[in-house]
């Protein structure tokens, strides 16, 4: 009965030692350890630029815009004189297609600006 109480007693205080190191301070576990919202944090890491896909004459724009928030998407041409103008609001999932096949030779840059910040892509028509 003794050895039974005394492996028990043995087991509880691995047990709850072992809890507490493991829940224990970062500091614990030196530079090696991660705290817990720090491995969240790189687990849900979300890139919210747009992508820009060229295929042929044709640029294809996806953004997440997970604030919901004014998007602005404006085409120049390489005088910098707009050639098109749009401005989507309340949408998470922005989805454009610019097509250029009939567009007269030039470059075209496709400026998109969102709250996060501005970002541009070229294409040249020939």
């Amino acid at each position: 009965m003794k050895s039974v109480l005394n492996y028990v007693t043995v087991a509880a205080f691995l047990l709850v030692s072992s809890l507490g190191f493991a829940n224990g301070p970062e500091n614990t576990f030196g530079k090696k350890g991660m705290a817990k919202s720090e491995v969240e944090k790189k687990l849900i890491k979300i890139e919210l630029d747009p992508v820009f896909v060229k295929k042929g004459e044709k640029l294809l724009l996806n953004l997440l815009n997970l604030t919901q928030g004014t998007v602005l998407l404006k085409v120049y041409d390489s005088q910098g004189r707009l050639v098109y103008n749009e401005s989507i609001d309340g949408k998470m999932v922005i989805e454009k297609a610019f097509n250029f096949e009939k567009a007269f030779e030039d470059e075209y840059t496709v400026v998109v600006v969102d709250r996060l910040g501005t970002y541009t892509e070229t294409i040249a028509v020939k």
